[in-house]
This record gives C-alpha cells, sequence and structure tokens, in this order.
C-alpha cells in the first residue's frame, strides 16, 4: 500500500470540487522552489467564499477526516486577516492548513501571478516563490523557527535567477521584513 501523500489527500480533492482559487504555500512550496526537507503538512492560501464553506465538510468528510463544523469555518473566512484552519486526515495525521484570510497586502498579486505545476500527473497551484519567501520572513519574524530562514535560503540557492529582487526589496521594505531578509541571507550561524 502506498504512503499517504499531500497533494494526493489534501490538492486532489479541491481541484476534483472546482475549487481552484488556492495557492500552495510554506514548506512545500519552499521544497518547490528550494530544497528538499521534511514536512508532515501543507500550507495553502486560499480564496473560500460561501460555496467553498459548504463544500469542505462534503470534500474532507467524516470519518477520512476531521474538517471543523461550518460555524468554526464561516469565521475563519470572515475574519479580515489571519483566518486559519486545519483538515486532518485521520489515518495518516497528516494536515492541510488552510489561510482564507485575503487581506495580506500581496495576497491578490500572489493569486494573480501563482504557477501552475503538474505533480504526479495532478496540475496543482503554487504560489509563486516571492510569496512564499514573504511567508517565510513573516512566520520566522512572528515565531522564530531556523527552519523559514533555511527554507529562503535554499529557495535563494536553487531559484535565484527567476526571482524578482526588486519586487522582493519593496515588498520587504513595506512589511518591515529588512531585518529578517538580511538575516535570511547571511549564512547559517553568522
Amino acid at each position: 500500500m502506498p504512503e499517504p501523500d499531500l497533494f494526493d489527500l489534501f490538492i486532489a480533492p479541491l481541484e476534483r470540487a472546482g475549487l481552484d482559487s488556492y495557492m500552495i504555500s510554506g514548506s512545500i512550496a519552499s521544497i518547490q522552489y528550494g530544497e528538499p526537507r521534511a514536512t508532515l503538512d501543507v500550507d495553502i492560501a486560499m480564496l473560500i467564499g460561501r460555496r467553498g464553506v459548504t463544500a469542505f465538510p462534503h470534500i474532507f468528510s467524516d470519518p477520512e477526516y476531521y474538517c471543523p463544523p461550518i460555524d468554526v469555518l464561516e469565521i475563519e473566512v470572515a475574519r479580515p486577516n489571519r483566518g486559519h484552519f486545519n483538515i486532518i486526515h485521520s489515518g495518516s495525521g497528516l494536515k492541510a492548513d488552510f489561510y482564507p484570510s485575503t487581506n495580506h497586502p500581496y495576497f491578490s498579486w500572489a493569486m494573480k501571478n501563482r504557477k501552475r505545476w503538474v505533480i504526479r500527473e495532478q496540475p496543482v497551484w503554487f504560489s509563486p516563490p516571492e510569496y512564499v519567501i514573504l511567508w517565510k520572513l513573516e512566520f520566522f519574524r512572528e515565531g522564530g523557527g531556523e527552519k523559514h530562514l533555511r527554507d529562503v535560503r535554499g529557495m535563494v540557492d536553487v531559484s535565484g535567477p527567476t526571482l524578482d529582487f526588486e519586487f522582493l526589496k519593496l515588498a520587504v521594505k513595506k512589511l518591515d521584513l529588512d531585518a529578517t531578509w538580511t538575516l535570511s541571507l547571511s549564512p547559517p550561524g553568522k
């Protein structure tokens, strides 16, 4: 029996349901644009309207998945900033972290510039690498976690020639991430 797969468990059901206003961010995206590392979840930034809220319990149904009740989904989707909920696959313990808030200053830009990739014959949407970097810098600033800086370094090392550094410079300044950006570009331990 094959090992559970984050794409099969969480992204394919969204695609089958026609809920394709999402983009994979976080560690899975940093792996796609950078260097491999272990992870047990997938972060998904998403536009979720009323149709999506009511569809989630059907797409990710009990007992195969834990899905929060509709009233919890509605509260998180309605948050102007930092909405968040998890879907957990019961059999494996793997999870998807959904971020439905669209109030991030670069969310609209990221949705317009997301990338379509095919992973194991499944088309999926990824956040643009610059947006993933901004997320990683913000998460590091908020809670630490060297993994975020390693992910940024890996993305710069692997995808550097394709990154829009002018955009990053302006966005980092606007989000007051200058110190974190500088730290992420420094060799580890410096």
